[in-house]
């Protein structure tokens, strides 16, 4: 790759096109010091796409293993991706317990949880363990988002706090993380209330936010100047989240140089299911491309989600039918939805793949885990989980094979090898006993 000495202005490449269109972000635009670095270490970044209430185990297993396998009806629309797709099967749910296990357990590895409403526990997500790692490097050290509104009280399942199916991120074992379902609050989380991502509008929020700030630390060190050591080491807390603002916004002035497609602030989720989606998943890809952060945590459906698609011919409530007593009518019925899961999901992955991000795509620079805290949804069943690792993963992981586990490793030992993946080892998640082959299995 030819590196120029200068920056592409964004405005030359505009002129005398006679439009004003935004252009995707280019390599060009970065200072060449920048664009070096990139071509020198791409940014790996990390992605969970969950989805909910179990899967049609007969319609998502492939035939075959290794690299002869054949891909199952779930999982044909990921066919353009097969040599970044990793099909992992006889996994077992870490902690299983009818939905809250399900995702309870999916990214904190947990053997267990609370045992009625009120007790709330589980263990640090592997999501927040990256995003402690990458918390210098990113303005927003992650997202949890999900398609449902949040129900942070009560019970949902098995008298069962609703924490438990409504996230699948924790920050520490009894702080569990509400999931922004709302695309306008996700747009402000990432561009404030700026009403744009233009850069005009950017930078204008961005000297506005520094006056505050400067104002406030004024303020403060006066203040502190005439209170007790009590009230000083409190004040010292403050002034510690004060001073992580400090640093998004010298994050923000560093990329500030950075163009990125022109998006105006939602007004809200749209009413249509696959409108909100596409809206949640552009702001999930522009933030990755903008580098504002490098770990998402995505539900496209709460467990027990009660959703219908009678867009693809499936009339009957998600969660009802995933209880279809084994009746093959109803089984085909609940593989549609899966399929449809796939489907969106492959769009998404089309967007990833067409965005170019150093010597490669943003897809070949992320690791996505992709799949369900449940099995067969009859039962709850928390054996032979459907699990998917995609991606390029920087390099890091080997894609177009099926493996298949027969000593049933916890779910847990995989998120330990991810880990490892993301250059962030650590020596468990949750109740990992070990880690997980992917790059080699006998046989294989």
């Amino acid at each position: 790759m030819t590196l120029l000495r200068k920056s592409l202005p964004r405005r030359t490449v505009l002129q005398g096109m006679g439009a004003t269109l935004a252009l995707p972000f280019l390599e060009a635009m970065l200072p060449a010091f920048s664009r070096r670095a990139l071509a020198a270490q791409p940014v790996h970044r990390f992605q969970t796409f969950y989805v909910p209430n179990g899967m049609a185990m007969e319609y998502w297993t492939p035939k075959g293993e290794g690299a002869a396998f054949e891909l199952s009806p779930i999982l044909e629309p990921l066919a353009p991706f097969r040599e970044q797709m990793l099909v992992l099967s006889g996994i077992k749910a870490s902690w299983n317990y009818i939905h809250a296990g399900a995702s309870g357990s999916f990214l904190t590895g947990t053997p267990r949880g609370g045992r009625n409403e009120i007790e709330i526990f589980a263990d640090v997500s592997m999501d927040q363990l990256l995003a402690r790692h990458f918390a210098s490097d990113t303005q927003v050290a992650s997202l949890e988002l999900s398609m449902d509104a949040p129900a942070n009280a009560g019970a949902c399942t098995g008298n069962l706090s609703c924490v438990y199916t409504h996230t699948l991120s924790w920050r520490s074992a009894t702080q569990p993380l509400p999931m922004e379902w709302n695309p306008r609050a996700v747009f402000e989380r990432l561009f404030g209330d700026s009403g744009s991502t233009d850069r005009t509008a950017r930078e204008a929020r961005l000297r506005q936010h520094k006056s505050i700030l400067d104002s406030v630390a004024e303020k403060l060190a006066s203040l502190k100047r005439d209170l007790g050591p009590r009230d000083q080491s409190k004040v010292d807390d403050y002034t510690e989240a004060i001073r992580d603002v400090e640093r998004r916004i010298q994050r923000a002035e560093e990329q500030r140089d950075v163009e990125i497609p022109t998006l105006e602030q939602p007004q809200g989720a749209p009413p249509v299911f696959e409108d909100h989606l596409a809206l949640m998943l552009d702001l999930q890809l522009l933030a990755f491309q903008s580098d504002l952060t490098r770990v998402i945590s995505f539900m496209i459906g709460k467990e027990q989600s009660a959703r219908p698609y009678p867009q693809i011919g499936v009339p009957e409530a998600h969660h009802p039918l995933s209880h279809h007593n084994n009746i093959p009518e109803l089984i085909a019925h609940m593989s549609k939805i899966n399929r449809y899961h796939t489907q969106l999901f492959s769009q998404y992955l089309a967007k990833l793949r067409a965005t170019p991000d150093g010597d490669g795509s943003l897809l070949d620079h992320t690791t996505i885990l992709y799949g369900a805290g449940i099995s067969n949804s009859q039962r709850h069943s928390g054996d032979d989980l459907p699990l998917l690792v995609m991606g390029g993963g920087s390099g890091r992981l080997k894609g177009g094979r099926h493996l298949t586990y027969t000593d049933k490793p916890m779910m847990a030992n995989l998120l330990v090898t991810l880990m490892d993946k993301m250059d962030v080892p650590v020596d468990h998640v949750g109740g990992s006993n070990g880690k997980l082959p992917i790059d080699t299995l006998p046989g294989i």
